[in-house]
């Protein structure tokens, strides 16, 4: 089965909705549990639908200057130009737009609405520690986000998380429960459930667009590597990617955190209870997925170990 075939081959849409789904759920259970005025939550129903939408027709703009990164031209970046010339065409999609970031941690993501505004970025970190072969892997991971329309699921995750945590931290400081709840004496109970979702709420929000973060890697791990034909590329990649970020871990910032979701790896440095809450999959289970795959398209040959993941662990 070629690449382009296995676009749209995972159920996105129907994935998207469910999540989607939960999203609106919790935000009504949040609602229901501290007493929540209709007023108010149509106040965040309206924050959420402006947010929602500033996120999809301006999120590649927002996410390139969240980095600082900047468009360069093909006499600046021969060989990234090469080889998302050749796997766009391969893919029979549109050519994305190429920046760089002027980081030194490692790393890469894929912004924009749609495949004809989509934009692809690497740090300049990335590129020192890449081969080109390995280059190409990490290439081909970020245009199957693009042209699975995964990069516009994630713009609208960030915004509807922003919004269920925003809605906890609301119903904290604004009260949570109605005029005559209060007046009847329960406002401890709505007091006990707004501090509830002021600790729950952000919780909820990282877990949902955790989980649709993670799915979406593995994803794009398989879809990219049907692409380049080369799994072992990739899995090379992200292990000096994860040892890279930490070593030279990504300066947290509003903009950065923004971003961090959208990356092919986790950009900061992860470790202990942190973990639970990453927005990407243990690097170790990534590439095993992908060794796994190169066999199988190997023919089920076994393959060497030309690197090792027990840094990652």
């Amino acid at each position: 089965m070629n690449a382009k075939a296995r676009v749209h081959g995972h159920f996105n849409g129907l994935k998207t909705t469910l999540l989607f789904a939960l999203m609106w759920a919790i935000i009504m259970l949040i609602w229901w549990a501290t007493g929540g005025s209709r007023g108010t939550l149509g106040i965040y129903i309206m924050i959420g639908l402006a947010t929602t939408f500033v996120s999809y027709w301006f999120s590649d703009k927002l996410a390139i200057a969240s980095m600082g990164a900047r468009e360069v031209s093909e006499q600046e970046a021969p060989e990234i130009y090469q080889i998302v010339r050749e796997l766009s065409a391969k893919a029979g999609k549109p050519m994305p737009r190429i920046y760089i970031a002027p980081t030194m941690s490692p790393n890469a993501f894929a912004t924009g609405r749609n495949e004809r505004h989509a934009a692809v970025c690497c740090t300049q970190g990335i590129l020192q520690i890449l081969n080109a072969r390995e280059l190409r892997g990490v290439l081909g991971h970020e245009l199957m986000h693009v042209y699975n329309r995964d990069i516009l699921t994630s713009a609208i995750a960030s915004a509807m998380a922003t919004v269920i945590t925003y809605l906890g931290y609301s119903l904290l400081y604004f009260g949570g429960g109605s005029r005559d709840d209060r007046e009847g004496g329960s406002g401890g109970l709505g007091l006990i459930g707004a501090l509830l979702s002021m600790i729950l709420a952000p919780i909820a929000a990282s877990l949902i667009q955790m989980a649709i973060s993670r799915t979406r890697e593995y994803d794009a791990d398989e879809d990219g590597s049907l692409l380049t034909g080369d799994p072992e590329a990739l899995a090379s990649a992200l292990n000096k990617i994860a040892y890279g970020a930490q070593t030279t871990p990504m300066r947290k910032t509003a903009g950065t955190q923004s971003v961090s979701a959208m990356m092919i790896a986790n950009p900061f440095s992860s470790v202990g209870f942190s973990r639970l809450f990453s927005t990407h999959p243990p690097t170790d289970q990534r590439i095993a997925r992908l060794m796994q795959m190169a066999q199988e398209m190997n023919g089920g040959a076994p393959l060497g170990a030309p690197y090792s993941t027990r840094a990652l662990r």
